[in-house]
C-alpha cells in the first residue's frame, strides 16, 4: 500500500512547522545576537542565509500542504475550498484557521523580500507578524485530523512533533521578550 494523497500533504504540512519553527528560532538567536563563530558550531556560516531560506521553504511547504488536497478522492476539494475554505467538506474552522496562517506567512515573506524599499522599522513592524502567524499555524496544525475523521490524537507522533516545536517557540518567545524589556 503505497502514501496516500492525505498522508502527503500531513508530512507536507509538518515540513512547514518545522521551516517556520527553525526559521522562528534563527531569528530568535539574531535578536540574541547569537554568533556561531563565537558559540556552537565555532564555523563560520550564514545563517541569515538560512533564516531567509526556511521562510521560503515554509511558504512553499505551506502552500503545497492544502494543494495536494486537490488530488484527494474523498473528501472532495475545490479550489474555493483551499482559497476560502470556511466550507470545505471536512474540517472548516481548523482548515480556515490554517488558511489565515498561510495568509499571513505569505506577508511576512514577500514584505521581507522588500525589507530595503519598505525601510527598517516598517519592515521590522511587519517581521513581527511572525508571532502573529504562528498562533493560526500552531492552532491549525495541533487541531486538524491528518485523517479528516475529526478525531485528534495527541500522542501521534506528528503532534508530538508539534507540540515539541511549540514548547521551543513558546520558551524561546518568552526568553527573547524578557531580554527586549530589560534592555529598554
Amino acid at each position: 500500500m503505497g502514501i496516500s494523497v492525505l498522508d502527503l500533504s500531513a508530512y507536507i504540512g509538518l515540513v512547514a512547522v518545522a521551516a517556520v519553527t527553525l526559521n522562528m528560532v534563527l531569528g530568535i538567536l539574531m535578536a540574541f545576537r547569537y554568533s556561531p563563530v563565537r558559540s556552537w558550531p565555532h564555523r563560520r556560516f550564514n545563517y541569515f542565509r538560512l533564516h531567509n531560506w526556511s521562510g521560503y521553504i515554509a511558504l512553499g511547504a505551506s502552500l503545497l500542504h492544502p494543494a495536494l488536497l486537490l488530488l484527494n478522492k474523498k473528501p472532495a476539494f475545490r479550489i474555493r475550498d483551499l482559497l476560502f475554505p470556511v466550507y470545505s467538506p471536512s474540517q472548516p474552522l481548523e482548515n480556515t484557521v490554517g488558511a489565515v496562517a498561510l495568509y499571513f506567512l505569505a506577508f511576512v515573506v514577500i514584505t521581507s523580500h522588500f525589507r530595503v524599499r519598505l525601510g527598517r522599522r516598517l519592515w521590522k513592524a511587519f517581521h513581527f507578524g511572525i508571532y502573529i502567524t504562528a498562533l493560526p499555524l500552531f492552532f491549525h496544525s495541533l487541531l486538524t485530523d491528518p485523517d479528516l475523521k475529526n478525531s485528534v490524537d495527541w500522542l501521534d507522533g506528528g503532534k508530538i512533533f508539534i507540540e515539541l516545536a511549540l514548547l521551543a517557540i513558546v520558551v524561546l518567545t518568552v526568553l527573547r521578550f524578557r531580554k527586549a524589556r530589560i534592555h529598554l
